[in-house]
């Protein structure tokens, strides 16, 4: 009778220890995760960025093992946009050209990552025999490119820079499989574009006329940006703090050189290796604590240049008619989501 009466008292000690011990974990687990959700639907480009090394080593995944992360891949901002304003994203990545324009129409999004500048990883390309040899040869030739991003932007910025109306050439909008497509039939002298389509164009006997390194020099400086929905971040504000852990630890990884993150973007990338070597040099990209420095977002009290950026990239697209009312660059720095920078 003792013994039983010893082994029950043992076993009520056993489970209540238990039990403290889960109460314990579930404590620690509320306290720094917060609130879960139980899908992230994430939008994301072809870019050789910190972003598509995290994607390809699954970095998010192994944060958030019992969340669905999925992974949206798109071609343009614009498309960005339009999956924004349904209410069919909660991070996504996008240009600064499409990313000013969305600001600039109050579509419900935050700012909270500058993952890159673009440097030379976006070009414009032209064929062996388009007679193109400078950006003055430029005039009566058919370019391609697609409407409202990063690559048209510089397309057009490079114009003006060089003095030369939109109206002295062929200006065609296309994705990046269409370009392609269209360089295989001879339908178009050239394209403005960006990686993997440019490498595979240069292959192809391609030429680089001009670079976004170029028109960035010029003045026009271009980059892609994480935005959140205004909803998401204000829901789940410790899984956006998560997420620029993940990127900021991807960024770490990238910029070792391992044989690992090469391999894995050139999957990602679908290029060679030395390709995809070539187009991580291509692009500056940028840890957690650059984040804060002056030349990129600054700090709420001190904001960096990416408001002054972006409120010229609205200039540009009002000029253009892309948006019908342009902002001050007090509503670029509202745009951004300060908390997980103070």
């Amino acid at each position: 009778m003792k013994k039983t009466k010893f082994l029950q008292a043992l076993l009520a000690a056993a489970i209540f220890a238990a039990l403290a011990v889960a109460g314990c974990s579930k404590s620690r687990k509320e306290t720094s995760a917060g609130k879960i959700p139980a899908e992230i639907r994430l939008g994301y480009f072809q870019s050789p960025n910190a972003e598509l090394l995290a994607k390809g080593l699954g970095l998010l995944e192994k944060r958030l093992p019992g969340v669905k992360i999925s992974w949206i891949l798109f071609e343009v901002g614009r498309d960005v946009n339009t999956a924004m304003a349904s209410n069919s994203l909660d991070i996504a990545t996008i240009g600064t050209p499409p990313g000013t324009s969305g600001i600039a129409n109050g579509l419900p999004y935050l700012i909270y990552y500058l993952h890159d500048t673009i440097g030379s990883s976006e070009a414009l390309i032209v064929k062996g025999n388009s007679g193109i040899k400078t950006i003055q040869d430029i005039k009566n030739k058919i370019i391609a490119t697609p409407f409202s991003s990063t690559s048209h932007f510089s397309l057009l910025a490079a114009l003006k820079q060089n003095n030369i109306g939109e109206n002295e050439l062929t200006i065609l909008d296309m994705n990046g499989q269409d370009i392609a497509a269209a360089w295989q039939r001879g339908d178009i002298n050239g394209t403005y574009i960006w990686q993997p389509v440019q490498g595979r164009l240069i292959e192809d006997g391609g030429s680089i006329v001009i670079t976004s390194a170029d028109v960035a020099a010029g003045g026009d400086l271009t980059g892609e940006f994480g935005i959140v929905s205004s909803a998401f971040v204000k829901e789940y504000p410790e899984i956006v703090q998560t997420y620029i852990d993940v990127l900021n630890e991807a960024t770490a990884l990238y910029r070792s050189g391992s044989a690992e993150v090469i391999g894995v973007l050139s999957g990602e990338l679908g290029i060679s290796l030395s390709d995809t070597k070539t187009a991580m040099s291509q692009i500056v990209i940028l840890d957690k604590e650059e984040q804060k420095n002056s030349a990129y977002l600054g700090t709420h009290d001190h904001p960096g240049k990416l408001p002054g950026l972006l409120k010229k990239t609205a200039g540009f697209l009002f000029e253009q008619g892309a948006i019908t009312s342009l902002p001050g660059e007090e509503t670029f720095i509202n745009a951004i989501a300060w908390q997980f920078y103070e």
